[in-house]
């Protein structure tokens, strides 16, 4: 059985997968066109794309908005597919960012770590971007359609929820992260019956995508069978060739064993996904990285009291410097034994895809 399209608009994506934007500077644009030529979405991460520009300290806003508009345009001369960037809200920057992705004609801009609700405002009646925000929650995803529905008189074109297993910053407690009544079925179940009433009022469709430690096609499967639309996967493609990091973030993957993955306190506010390294014992043991922040990237950091600076940390481990930095990870990369192509990490899901339906009782009801 083949991996079903799906649908985001009139945008068809050939395989129901989406390519989670992973920043700092790890799914730019050689990994987003691969996906994109292999029929998924592939997602350029606008978080602090800008890290490693010579001029990043001193002019921070333009390094970025530079970095994303090079960065789009070179995944566009790439490939044919379909294109996303992904945008956090709580980014200081998110204005630019998105004026700058909806300049370039982004197929689908992304929008979590907090409610977009001001993200259509940008859009201009002849745009067509489609836009897609991720949640944590049933009641996000409802306020998010009322919102825009009362400013703008406009639903998302997809809702993405993210449940407690993804890497990096997730939207959940720390007493909620395993705690059965959060787990991406049941969020995805509940998001699902949230739209519902949009949908049936409205006349139109939602597509609902899961996300969050999803690792096989065997996952796709079984969320697919719950209803979901189609995935995101963001760990997974990190082990990849066309992956942007450096290959000894790879590897970091490749040798994390499972108790390696642990839940840090990011200096932004909020719980992260990380792969344990010295980087982050050292931060355990008390020890401050002493910085300057002339830039303030996120807007709930209070660069006085971090231990670190997570933009320096991040953009450190993706050009392999682990001594000044650490590699978020969602639960199952350690997992992750080798790297491949994007082409055959497809082609290897497409297949556990095939094998989990021929054992399947029931077909999958293709959503949208």
């Amino acid at each position: 059985m083949k991996l079903p399209e799906l649908k985001i608009g009139d945008l068809v994506s050939k395989v129901p997968i989406i390519q989670g934007g992973m920043g700092v500077a790890i799914s730019l644009s050689r990994m987003a066109s691969a996906v994109a030529n292999e029929g998924g979405i592939g997602v350029i991460a606008a978080a602090i794309p800008g890290v490693h520009e010579p001029d990043f300290a001193t002019n921070t806003s333009q390094a970025n908005i530079r970095v994303l508009r090079r960065e789009i345009r070179k995944a566009r001369q790439k490939t044919s597919g379909i294109l996303g960037v992904n945008i956090m809200v709580a980014l200081t920057d998110f204005a630019e960012m998105v004026k700058t992705s909806l300049q370039e004609g982004i197929d689908i801009i992304f929008a979590g770590a907090g409610l977009p609700l001001d993200l259509p405002g940008y859009r201009s009646e002849d745009s067509h971007t489609r836009l897609v925000p991720i949640v944590s929650s049933a009641r996000a995803a409802r306020i998010i359609c009322q919102k825009w529905l009362s400013r703008y008189a406009v639903l998302p074109d997809a809702v993405v929820v993210e449940g407690p297993m993804a890497g990096g910053h997730i939207g959940f407690k720390n007493g909620q992260i395993d705690d059965p009544g959060f787990s991406l079925e049941h969020l995805v179940a509940e998001v699902i019956e949230a739209v519902r009433p949009f949908e049936e009022q409205h006349r139109t469709v939602i597509p609902v995508v899961a996300a969050g430690g999803i690792y096989g096609g065997e996952d796709i499967y079984r969320y697919l069978k719950l209803g979901a639309a189609g995935v995101q996967m963001g760990t997974r493609f990190v082990a990849t060739h066309e992956c942007d990091a450096d290959d000894a973030f790879k590897q970091m993957y490749i040798d994390a064993g499972e108790e390696d993955m642990v839940i840090i306190k990011s200096p932004v506010g909020l719980p992260g996904r990380a792969i344990r390294n010295s980087f982050l014992d050292e931060v355990d043991r008390g020890k401050r990285k002493i910085f300057k922040c002339p830039f303030h990237c996120i807007k709930t950091c209070d660069a006085k009291k971090s231990p670190y600076c997570i933009a320096m940390a991040l953009g450190n481990a993706s050009r392999g410097k682990f001594k000044h930095g650490f590699a978020f990870a969602g639960k199952n990369a350690h997992r992750i034994k080798e790297i491949l192509s994007v082409k055959e990490l497809i082609d290897r899901l497409t297949n556990e895809f095939g094998r989990a339906a021929s054992v399947a009782p029931q077909p999958i009801a293709v959503a949208g």
